[in-house]
């Protein structure tokens, strides 16, 4: 059976996405819609798409779509899952999924009356060195895990992109990147107990930094940073009674490294994983692919609940440093 994809947005990120689609057997771009004609009729010559819509309401009308993935600035995705949902099409979300919780909530309910499938875009979930870290700590290699140590940094260059830094769009650290160390986080140790958060604030209002601290009831304990300010090594450790686990420069993309380090034992072991080509994109693509197969209308892996508490835990932040949008 093959999946039949449109994608709503033609930006950076769509074309990492589209460029992917082609490793992902079985999914077949057929169409891709922006606001401006033009640009969808460049995307679709660059990635072969059968139609060009310069509007979204196209694109979710149209019966040859069975599923779009939402490229559009997070501040629209609420506007842009409901619209798909409400024609019948099943979305995969970039990440944020959504601005806050009320929005996020909405999404998820609509999704669930009408037994449609509904997806957060967050990839690292999905890519392989991720599922071997699960892996290894399941196996309890690194022994009761504690904590958890993570962040993400860069000095965006010019022209600085205007979504990073405009509150109207839900810019900011946190929303943009600070999501992936929390993300990370979360899905090691769960929903914090308590959370300690402050921000340096950029000149538009919304956070140029952001530091975190989650606390559990049992002792585990995360450390978490992101920056718009500095290029940071975007690293992360997972630590724990009996060893560590280190995930190197850029953590949350297929290039990371693990690098075990056992306690008792003077030496770094470097974990081998076998490579695919392409961004990475094609893991989270190919899982839904699956799961639309199978008729299932949310992920078992990566559940709207879990998207729900990643954005409960995104609006607790926000409130610890005192960061509010206009749609909150």
């Amino acid at each position: 059976m093959k999946i039949r994809w449109g994608i709503l947005a033609c930006g950076r990120i769509a074309k990492k996405f589209a460029a992917d689609l082609e490793l992902a057997e079985g999914a077949e771009l057929v169409a891709v819609a922006s606001r401006d004609k033009q640009r969808a009729i460049d995307f679709s010559k660059e990635f072969p798409a059968k139609y060009a819509f310069g509007s979204y309401q196209e694109l979710v009308e149209h019966p040859e779509v069975d599923v779009i993935y939402i490229a559009s600035p997070h501040a629209q995705h609420h506007e842009h899952t409901l619209l798909c949902l409400n024609h019948g099409k099943a979305v995969l979300c970039e990440k944020a999924f959504a601005i806050n919780s009320p929005q996020a909530s909405e999404m998820i309910e609509l999704a669930r009356k009408k037994n449609i499938f509904l997806m957060e875009a967050l990839w690292s979930r999905f890519l392989p060195h991720y599922l071997k870290v699960r892996e290894m700590i399941s196996e309890g290699m690194i022994g009761e895990v504690k904590g958890v140590l993570a962040n993400f940094g860069f000095k965006p260059m010019d022209p600085v992109p205007d979504r990073l830094f405009n509150p109207d769009l839900g810019g900011g650290a946190l929303l943009d990147i600070g999501i992936y160390p929390v993300f990370f986080a979360q899905s090691i140790l769960g929903k914090p107990d308590k959370i300690l958060a402050s921000m340096d604030i950029a000149s538009t209002g919304v956070d140029e930094q952001c530091s975190m601290i989650f606390q559990y009831k049992n002792g585990q304990t995360a450390s978490l940073f992101s920056s718009l300010a500095s290029n940071l090594e975007t690293d992360a450790d997972i630590f724990g009674t009996k060893g560590r686990i280190r995930l190197t420069s850029r953590f949350y993309e297929p290039s990371a490294t693990i690098q075990y380090y056992p306690d008792k034992v003077d030496s770094r072991q470097t974990v081998s994983l076998e490579r695919e080509n392409g961004w990475g994109y094609q893991h989270e693509i190919r899982h839904v692919n699956e799961c639309l197969r199978k008729g299932l209308n949310e992920s078992p892996m990566h559940t709207l609940d879990d998207s729900l508490a990643l954005m409960n835990t995104l609006d607790s932040i926000r409130a610890q440093m005192g960061l509010k949008y206009a749609v909150d």
